[in-house]
């Protein structure tokens, strides 16, 4: 049977009209033995004629929402298609109460609380005195809607006062007095459970309340709250994979709990980075409601760069953009998804939109730096980069990071005042950083500074002792700087420890232990550069061989 139920084309004659009434008398018949046998074949039975009585005369509503509850029960449909027949049911007959009813039901499934209120007080209206069921079925969702959703002192207020007047209406609706109390008896225990476990968690006693919980699932017919309740708790004791299995056991038992899905996805992504493709399965599910899809498309686009689809990250980012063009975060987000993929002019017009909307001073300005980059090494365009920087710095004069990349700007362009400049400012902002001396220490020396780019280095050294390219280069200061080779090979030795594949630091231990002499020494070392350079390729392998065979000439 289709998700839909299809309706006929066609006026009804009498002969059509007389077979859909006898074929809703024998659905009614079918559907009585069901509700009393629980047999699959009157339930079976009972859809057939149902149907029929659709296809003979379309205009009948109770053959639609009958029909939509048996086939919702079997599976046969989900529950927005039963609310959609319901609705259909209403439109035929706006005031049939039964067809409000049922909508209201299926609504109260799907947790649309507030339609589903809507439509129990439309039936109340329209049966007045005899309101006894909708008034009931009502409070029975206003208790669902407090042990889901945390009610307020209405809701506990609206529960009470439509309980108490539907139960005196009851001696006008008897035969609905076993049908209510088989179903509230249950939701009075989850409100006992829920209750009583929601004291336990406020007193910080978690080991009874998710003791509480399970026993409620074994209890009531509700295990989809406690479960979810339990996934909260094992959250808070961060005890991440019992959180996601209780959230999965929700989702078993109802799998249009967007509220579990979102939980799910945000609990995958954030501490199991490795389950990607679940997770992308959960935020995929979350755009099957009817919600705000952009900030969906953008966790999605954030997961399929982690995965380095640039596709797909492209096209979800783009979808976020196409639902929210102004949120400049999307924006961001999408140009940097360009810039991967190396498609630079549409990674350049959204940077550009994202700092035109300035959300925030600090943020923006790191877009800048982003774009700053793109013009500069994409590009080749300096004056663009510089500009931009500057732009990013008027934003947020504290960006260490603009400074630094200010300063590679003009290193590359070779204008050593503006780029040490660049680089002091850095330093002034954040003088225990390492970098800024690192780089410094570079424009100093090619400006020939050589004392104070000395200073500059010993300091880089000093804050980072773990990084070999500043004692690498705080060799070559020494060795071709000040002459001083055994010093030198001291810092080219300490580089070579902390990157044994360090192919320069080699080559520069070999020029120092050739002019102390240390033939054995040097040749060794160049050997290493030799050996190293064919996985780096970061010398010439000729200039390298050439000083081996002089270490060895007459």
């Amino acid at each position: 049977m289709s998700e839909q139920i299809l309706m006929p084309i066609g006026t009804n004659n009498s002969e059509n009209l007389e077979k859909a009434q006898y074929s809703l008398e024998k659905a009614r018949e079918a559907h009585e033995r069901y509700l009393i046998r629980q047999q699959n074949s009157d339930l079976q039975e009972a859809i057939e004629h149902y149907v029929d009585a659709v296809k003979f005369d379309p205009t009948i509503p109770e053959s639609y929402y009958r029909l939509a509850s048996l086939m919702w029960e079997q599976g046969q449909i989900s529950i927005n298609t039963a609310i959609e027949q319901c609705k259909t049911a209403c439109s035929l007959a706006p005031s049939n109460m039964n067809a409000h009813m049922y909508a209201g039901f299926f609504m109260k499934l799907a947790q649309d609380y507030k339609s589903a209120e809507a439509e129990f007080k439309s039936a109340i209206k329209m049966s007045k005195f005899k309101s006894a069921r909708p008034r009931l079925i009502l409070s029975q969702a206003i208790l669902q809607k407090i042990n889901n959703k945390d009610g307020n002192i209405g809701d506990y207020a609206g529960f009470l006062y439509y309980f108490l007047t539907g139960s005196m209406m009851l001696a006008w609706d008897k035969p609905a007095i076993k049908m209510f109390y088989k179903n509230i008896a249950d939701d009075f225990s989850v409100f006992k459970y829920n209750t009583i476990g929601k004291l336990f968690e406020k007193f910080k006693m978690l080991p009874a309340a998710e003791n509480l919980y399970k026993k409620a699932v074994d209890e009531t017919d509700h295990a989809e709250i406690f479960y979810n309740r339990m996934g909260d708790i094992a959250l808070k004791n961060g005890e991440y994979d019992f959180a996601v299995e209780s959230y999965k056991k929700v989702l078993e038992a109802n799998a249009l709990n967007r509220d579990v899905w979102a939980k799910l996805a945000t609990v995958l992504q954030t501490y199991f980075p490795d389950c990607k493709d679940e997770t992308i399965d959960c935020y995929e599910k979350l755009l099957e409601f009817d919600e705000s899809k952009a900030p969906i498309y953008y966790e999605l686009g954030h997961l399929y760069m982690s995965k380095d689809d640039k596709i797909n990250s492209i096209s979800a980012f783009k979808l976020a953009v196409e639902l929210e063009p102004e949120n400049p975060f999307y924006n961001n987000s999408l140009a940097y998804a360009y810039s991967k993929a190396e498609l630079f002019e549409d990674a350049i017009h959204h940077y550009q939109k994202a700092i035109d909307l300035n959300p925030d001073k600090e943020w923006t300005s790191i877009v800048c730096q982003a774009l700053g980059s793109l013009y500069a090494e994409v590009n080749g365009n300096l004056d663009a980069a510089v500009a931009t920087y500057q732009a990013g710095l008027i934003l947020d004069p504290n960006n260490y990071d603009l400074y630094l990349a200010l300063g590679d700007i003009y290193m590359a362009d070779y204008d050593l005042d503006k780029a040490i400049r660049a680089y002091c400012d850095a330093i002034t902002l954040n003088p225990n950083d390492y970098r800024g001396y690192s780089k410094a220490g570079i424009a100093l020396w090619e400006k020939d500074y050589l004392e104070e780019a000395l200073v500059a280095y010993h300091k880089a050294v000093e804050l980072n002792p773990e990084n070999e390219f500043a004692h690498n280069n705080l060799g070559i200061l020494y060795l071709d700087g000040l002459m001083d080779a055994e010093q030198a090979l001291e810092y080219f030795e300490e580089a070579i420890e902390l990157n044994p594949s360090y192919t320069l630091a080699y080559f520069n231990a070999a020029r120092a232990s050739e002019k102390m002499d240390f033939t054995n020494d040097a040749a060794h070392y160049y050997q290493m550069a030799i050996d190293l350079n064919k996985i780096t390729n970061d010398l010439d392998e000729n200039d390298i061989r050439e000083r081996l065979h002089k270490l060895f000439e007459l």
